[in-house]
Protein backbone atom coordinates (compact mmCIF):
# COMPACT_ATOMS: atom_id res chain seq x y z
CA UNK A 1 0.00 0.00 0.00
CA UNK A 2 1.41 3.53 -1.08
CA UNK A 3 1.66 5.23 1.92
CA UNK A 4 1.27 8.58 0.98
CA UNK A 5 -0.93 8.31 -1.36
CA UNK A 6 -3.41 6.24 0.66
CA UNK A 7 -4.20 9.12 3.29
CA UNK A 8 -5.45 11.09 0.04
CA UNK A 9 -7.12 8.46 -1.16
CA UNK A 10 -9.37 7.65 1.90
CA UNK A 11 -10.23 11.03 2.43
CA UNK A 12 -11.29 11.78 -1.14
CA UNK A 13 -13.34 8.29 -1.11
CA UNK A 14 -15.34 9.48 2.13
CA UNK A 15 -16.00 12.86 0.27
CA UNK A 16 -17.35 10.96 -2.52
CA UNK A 17 -19.32 8.43 0.03
CA UNK A 18 -20.71 11.67 1.41
CA UNK A 19 -21.76 13.08 -2.13
CA UNK A 20 -23.44 9.81 -2.57
CA UNK A 21 -25.19 10.19 0.75
CA UNK A 22 -26.30 13.63 -0.17
CA UNK A 23 -27.98 12.46 -3.53
CA UNK A 24 -28.85 9.08 -2.24
CA UNK A 25 -33.16 9.37 -2.41
CA UNK A 26 -35.47 9.33 0.68
CA UNK A 27 -38.71 9.04 1.25
CA UNK A 28 -40.85 12.82 1.26
CA UNK A 29 -41.41 12.67 4.96
CA UNK A 30 -37.55 12.09 5.66
CA UNK A 31 -36.46 14.18 2.84
CA UNK A 32 -36.55 17.73 4.90
CA UNK A 33 -33.81 15.99 7.50
CA UNK A 34 -31.44 15.02 5.17
CA UNK A 35 -28.03 15.45 6.79
CA UNK A 36 -25.78 17.85 5.26
CA UNK A 37 -23.11 15.05 4.92
CA UNK A 38 -20.61 16.45 2.48
CA UNK A 39 -20.38 19.45 4.93
CA UNK A 40 -19.59 17.13 7.68
CA UNK A 41 -17.49 14.89 6.44
CA UNK A 42 -15.45 18.45 4.82
CA UNK A 43 -15.79 20.26 8.42
CA UNK A 44 -14.24 16.89 10.24
CA UNK A 45 -11.38 17.02 7.80
CA UNK A 46 -10.81 20.65 7.82
CA UNK A 47 -10.45 20.42 12.02
CA UNK A 48 -8.44 17.10 11.72
CA UNK A 49 -6.17 17.29 9.14
CA UNK A 50 -6.28 21.19 7.99
CA UNK A 51 -3.10 20.79 5.83
CA UNK A 52 -4.89 18.08 3.74
CA UNK A 53 -8.45 19.27 3.06
CA UNK A 54 -8.73 23.52 2.83
CA UNK A 55 -10.91 25.63 1.28
CA UNK A 56 -9.90 24.37 -2.65
CA UNK A 57 -11.04 20.94 -1.57
CA UNK A 58 -14.23 22.15 -0.17
CA UNK A 59 -15.09 24.30 -3.45
CA UNK A 60 -14.07 21.11 -5.41
CA UNK A 61 -16.62 18.95 -3.51
CA UNK A 62 -18.93 21.58 -3.31
CA UNK A 63 -18.62 21.68 -7.48
CA UNK A 64 -19.19 18.17 -7.71
CA UNK A 65 -22.45 18.20 -5.55
CA UNK A 66 -23.70 21.28 -7.65
CA UNK A 67 -23.68 19.18 -10.34
CA UNK A 68 -25.32 16.25 -8.96
CA UNK A 69 -27.75 17.91 -7.40
CA UNK A 70 -28.05 20.00 -11.25
CA UNK A 71 -28.36 23.74 -9.06
CA UNK A 72 -26.77 26.84 -9.75
CA UNK A 73 -23.13 25.93 -10.93
CA UNK A 74 -20.70 27.38 -7.93
CA UNK A 75 -23.68 27.81 -5.50
CA UNK A 76 -22.76 25.50 -3.11
CA UNK A 77 -18.92 25.18 -3.97
CA UNK A 78 -19.24 28.71 -2.12
CA UNK A 79 -21.09 27.44 0.32
CA UNK A 80 -18.70 24.70 0.93
CA UNK A 81 -15.86 26.90 1.14
CA UNK A 82 -16.94 29.31 3.52
CA UNK A 83 -18.15 26.73 6.17
CA UNK A 84 -14.26 24.75 5.43
CA UNK A 85 -13.10 28.14 6.05
CA UNK A 86 -15.21 28.89 8.89
CA UNK A 87 -14.09 25.73 10.56
CA UNK A 88 -10.27 25.89 9.60
CA UNK A 89 -10.07 29.48 10.71
CA UNK A 90 -10.48 28.34 14.40
CA UNK A 91 -9.81 24.51 14.15
CA UNK A 92 -7.86 24.76 17.20
CA UNK A 93 -10.30 25.67 19.19
CA UNK A 94 -12.82 23.55 17.90
CA UNK A 95 -10.70 20.22 18.25
CA UNK A 96 -10.37 21.25 22.53
CA UNK A 97 -14.36 21.07 22.66
CA UNK A 98 -16.32 18.24 23.67
CA UNK A 99 -18.28 16.34 20.67
CA UNK A 100 -21.56 17.71 21.71
CA UNK A 101 -19.90 21.03 21.35
CA UNK A 102 -18.06 20.19 18.17
CA UNK A 103 -22.12 19.40 16.83
CA UNK A 104 -23.59 22.80 18.04
CA UNK A 105 -20.41 24.89 16.18
CA UNK A 106 -21.37 22.38 13.30
CA UNK A 107 -24.69 22.83 13.23
CA UNK A 108 -24.39 26.44 13.40
CA UNK A 109 -21.84 25.90 10.33
CA UNK A 110 -23.94 24.50 8.07
CA UNK A 111 -26.74 27.12 9.32
CA UNK A 112 -25.10 29.34 7.73
CA UNK A 113 -24.15 27.06 4.59
CA UNK A 114 -27.65 27.00 4.15
CA UNK A 115 -28.17 30.58 4.31
CA UNK A 116 -25.03 30.82 1.97
CA UNK A 117 -27.17 28.64 -0.58
CA UNK A 118 -30.37 30.00 -0.17
CA UNK A 119 -29.28 33.31 -0.47
CA UNK A 120 -27.60 33.00 -3.67
CA UNK A 121 -30.23 30.84 -5.18
CA UNK A 122 -32.58 33.36 -4.64
CA UNK A 123 -30.15 35.90 -6.83
CA UNK A 124 -30.68 33.38 -9.38
CA UNK A 125 -34.00 32.24 -9.31
CA UNK A 126 -37.16 32.77 -7.45
CA UNK A 127 -36.39 30.69 -4.19
CA UNK A 128 -38.66 31.14 -1.58
CA UNK A 129 -37.77 30.30 2.44
CA UNK A 130 -39.48 27.69 4.10
CA UNK A 131 -38.83 26.79 7.93
CA UNK A 132 -38.28 23.17 6.44
CA UNK A 133 -34.91 24.21 4.76
CA UNK A 134 -33.35 24.28 8.07
CA UNK A 135 -34.35 20.84 9.89
CA UNK A 136 -31.48 19.12 8.17
CA UNK A 137 -29.08 21.49 10.52
CA UNK A 138 -30.84 19.06 13.21
CA UNK A 139 -29.82 15.85 12.24
CA UNK A 140 -26.55 16.94 11.25
CA UNK A 141 -25.64 17.67 14.79
CA UNK A 142 -27.26 14.80 15.96
CA UNK A 143 -25.37 12.85 13.63
CA UNK A 144 -22.23 14.53 14.04
CA UNK A 145 -20.69 12.76 17.22
CA UNK A 146 -21.37 9.51 15.58
CA UNK A 147 -19.42 10.53 11.98
CA UNK A 148 -17.07 12.41 14.59
CA UNK A 149 -16.00 8.75 15.91
CA UNK A 150 -16.14 6.98 12.40
CA UNK A 151 -13.93 9.35 11.00
CA UNK A 152 -11.75 9.67 13.76
CA UNK A 153 -11.30 5.51 13.81
CA UNK A 154 -10.78 5.33 9.89
CA UNK A 155 -7.92 7.74 10.77
CA UNK A 156 -6.55 5.97 13.26
CA UNK A 157 -6.61 2.66 11.71
CA UNK A 158 -5.31 3.89 8.18
CA UNK A 159 -3.01 6.56 9.82
CA UNK A 160 -3.90 8.81 7.50
CA UNK A 161 -1.61 11.95 8.32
Amino acid sequence: MLQPASGRLWIWLSILLALSLSILPLPIQLAPFRPDWLAMVLVYWALALPHRVNVGSAWVAGLLLDVLLGSTLGVRAMAMAIVVYLAAFQFQKIRNFSVWQQALIVGCLTLVGKVTVFWAEHLFSRATLNVVYFWSTLSTMFLWPWLFLVLRQLRRHFNIK
